[in-house]
């Protein structure tokens, strides 16, 4: 059965998730249902496995563009009141206007800790299916302490599920970045031991063993890093991302293919989740596309043709300084975002009125735009860059690898695009500009630049400003509720 297909998978393991959202890290649960009524068979854990998902993707929709881009110098202002959004590209969040907090992926991982509980004593058909369940739920829960100690920095680590009153971890603090990292690590190599073969599990929208060895490199590249790793980490990081090539994974021919809402699960993703229309809501790219009725009847007719029918509201647009890294011979740009001018009177569409991603643009149905596309967490060119950013680190040439990409976006242009090995630097800057370029509006623009040490460079509202704008502020309701939790410096 597709996941996320039946409403039940939806509803039953909301009756089980005993801890609640609106008490931030305060673990005590408002209702319960004993491990008895539930856990009894493989049904059972397939249940809480999709709902894990499920509850997953409501954080995805949005939360991880925000979190991984919009603090990036993609964005600027766009045709519609911004309402709050600008705050995130110009920089100045604060406890009281960030309106993102972890209280949603910690159901999740609520989620993961029961799964990851419950799974070893419950009898399946085949025992690979068993190992493959338990290893998904441990792939989650790396996954998203990767992901909040890369917002957060330091983050309460709960490992155990809470099905009582008056627990020890009942309003836990926050543990050091480093103990978060030894939870990220610890998981990924009982994950690592779990998946029997390195295919794709269902689809491609959930944890496998080639989605796992991605986030692996991707974590141990950040950890080499950003937590002064070095060498060690980086052929970690190599290891782990060459294996991904033995999958069944390539590059699609069409760049543009890749994100259209009709090609889900194509060959290039490794792991997405997934997005289906009367299953699920918009997701970011609502807040980036250019209403029907804004779109300018004097507009560039081949940039008005790019738009079609119009959607959402262009709260915030790519910035002007991004626009201009591109060339048009480019065959990414035309897929990832359109320049909209107005014909300046004299017949020359010349005066810039607007722009939108393209990149994630969904589908039009009766003639409304919905964007329901799936959130790419990682993909195989995404990968190759990696590869890429760990054999420089080495001291190896990562041309191979550099040209892949390269090869593909340039097409029959190629020729006099191609990648050449220069300095460990010079090709660190040549790494993350390809990856802006191939991975624009994916959620992973913010991490790059904290990972090559750029963004208080590249971000121009960043520019002489305190290192502490490197983490997020920790929302101030999560504080209100739990004052065992401390604000990071310099958000007090």
């Amino acid at each position: 059965m597709k996941l996320y297909k039946k409403l039940v998978l939806i509803l039953l393991p909301l009756a089980f998730a005993t801890v609640s959202c609106e008490d931030e890290l305060n673990l005590t649960p408002k209702s319960l249902i004993g491990s008895n009524s539930f856990w009894n068979n493989e049904g059972d854990v397939n249940g809480a496995l999709n709902g894990m998902y499920v509850r997953f993707r409501g954080q995805a929709a949005t939360n991880l563009f925000y979190w991984g881009g919009a603090r990036s110098e993609l964005l600027s202002y766009g045709l519609q009141a911004s309402q709050g959004l600008e705050n995130y590209f110009e920089n100045t969040l604060t406890p009281t206007n960030n309106s993102l907090d972890w209280k949603g992926l910690y159901t999740v991982l609520h989620d993961c800790n029961l799964l990851i509980k419950n799974i070893p004593g419950i009898e399946f058909d085949n025992e690979t299916d068993k190992n493959n369940a338990l290893a998904q739920a441990h792939s989650m829960r790396a996954y998203i302490y990767f992901l909040m100690t890369r917002v957060w920095g330091g983050v309460p680590v709960v490992t155990d599920p809470t099905e009582g009153f008056g627990g020890e971890d009942d309003f836990k603090p926050r543990n050091t970045r480093e103990e978060v990292v030894t939870q990220i690590e610890s998981d990924i190599t009982v994950a690592e031991g779990l998946f029997s073969s390195n295919t794709f599990t269902s689809g491609r929208s959930m944890w496998s063993k080639p989605a796992l060895s991605a986030l692996k490199g991707n974590f141990y590249l950040w950890k080499g890093k950003v937590m002064g790793g070095g060498s060690t980490d980086f052929t970690t990081a190599l290891t782990a991302l060459q294996s991904v090539q033995g999958a069944d994974v390539d590059l699609l021919d069409d760049f543009d293919a890749i994100f259209r809402y009709n090609n889900k699960e194509n060959k290039e993703i490794l792991m997405a989740i997934h997005h289906e229309d009367l299953e699920s809501g918009s997701t970011f790219n609502a807040n980036l596309y250019i209403r029907g009725d804004q779109i300018p009847g004097n507009g560039d007719p081949a940039a008005v043709a790019m738009l079609g029918t119009g959607g959402g509201l262009n709260r915030w647009a790519p910035s002007e300084g991004y626009r201009n890294q591109w060339v048009d011979i480019d065959s990414r740009k035309d897929a990832t975002f359109v320049l909209v001018n107005t014909d300046d009177g004299s017949g020359n569409y010349t005066e810039f009125y607007g722009s939108a991603v393209l990149k994630f643009k969904g589908f039009v149905e009766s003639g409304s735009r919905k964007f329901m596309d799936d959130v790419i967490l990682y993909r195989y060119a995404d990968v190759l860059l990696m590869i890429a950013e760990a054999k420089n680190a080495l001291g190896q040439d990562p041309t191979t690898e550099m040209n892949l990409v390269r090869q593909r976006a340039y097409g029959v242009n190629y020729a006099g695009h191609e990648f050449v090995n220069g300095s460990q630097a010079a090709n660190n800057d040549a790494i993350l500009q390809e990856r802006l370029f191939e991975l624009s509006f994916e959620g992973r623009r913010w991490f790059d630049l904290l990972r090559f040490d750029k963004a208080f460079e590249l971000v121009p509202s960043l520019v002489g400003r305190g290192a502490h704008l490197k983490l997020f502020p920790i929302d101030s309701q999560t504080i209100s509720k739990n004052s065992s939790i401390e604000q990071n410096p310099g958000f007090e």
